[in-house]
């Protein structure tokens, strides 16, 4: 086994979906260092714009495509200038989320519920099955779906979220079972608390921060840069006989 090339993604096309800022950002550097060809999304032009802009500075190859994944047209749209553009596919990473309620599950109305689903649980299922063809085509094919550690015990306030993010747990074994004959890993991450915009609401609050931090391990917020690693070794070679998994990376919450 040649170690210098373990983690490298060298000649691999990645799609990373909600790319332009935090987890999916951090993912997508990582990425694009390992020497892959990096399709990222989101669906704010001026933020993928910028995104984009800053990794190509690094003399990576970067592709923006905006466009909203909670719609079937804008999925197979993203599909479809991938492969026009790169003519493959060997990595794709559902990282894009939405939570727009924070409360009691009974207040969840149920136009929420849908867009909820529709984003965070849908679109993984619909992007990966558009994906099939193209993955099938590949030596070395992955599928990484960013979960929570709401997935895995739902928190206080965010039930709907950690509804859809169990869900895409059993989604992410459901597909490592059927399509490991295809020579197709498919894993998930959960992170904990990470300091992002998404997450801004629990940790710039002092009071659930502190709260937070008093039971966990580490006593800190996690950084963006700790997803992206662990995608990385996902991705790469490095875990060729790993599938199926749900690795957790939140400072020990969950120990």
């Amino acid at each position: 086994m040649d170690l210098s090339s373990l983690f490298s993604l060298q000649d691999k096309v990645a799609i990373v979906t909600g790319a332009s800022r935090g987890i999916g950002f951090s993912i997508a550097h990582f990425f694009a260092a390992a020497g892959a060809k990096v399709v990222i999304n989101s669906r704010n032009q001026d933020r993928l714009d910028e995104a984009t802009h800053k990794l190509r500075e690094k003399g990576y190859e970067v592709f923006g495509i905006a466009n909203n994944i909670g719609y079937p047209d804008d999925r197979q749209n993203l599909i479809n200038q991938t492969i026009e553009k790169y003519g493959q596919i060997d990595i794709l990473v559902n990282n894009a989320a939405t939570n727009p309620i924070f409360g009691p599950i009974e207040e969840t109305d149920l136009n929420l519920f849908d867009k909820v689903l529709d984003v965070n649980v849908k679109a993984p299922y619909e992007l990966s099955k558009l994906s099939l063809p193209f993955l099938r085509q590949s030596s070395a094919a992955s599928i990484i779906n960013i979960s929570s550690i709401s997935g895995l015990s739902p928190e206080k306030g965010l039930g709907l979220y950690s509804i859809s993010k169990a869900a895409l747990i059993s989604l992410t074994k459901v597909f490592a079972k059927e399509w490991g004959t295809y020579d197709i890993r498919v894993n998930a991450i959960c992170p904990g608390l990470i300091k992002t915009k998404f997450s801004e609401v629990l940790w710039s609050d002092e009071t659930i921060r502190e709260k937070f931090l008093a039971d966990l391990p580490l006593k800190r917020i996690g950084e963006e840069e700790e997803i992206g690693s662990m995608a990385l070794f996902l991705a790469s070679q490095a875990s060729g006989y790993t599938t199926g998994a749900v690795f957790t990376v939140d400072g020990g919450f969950n120990a």
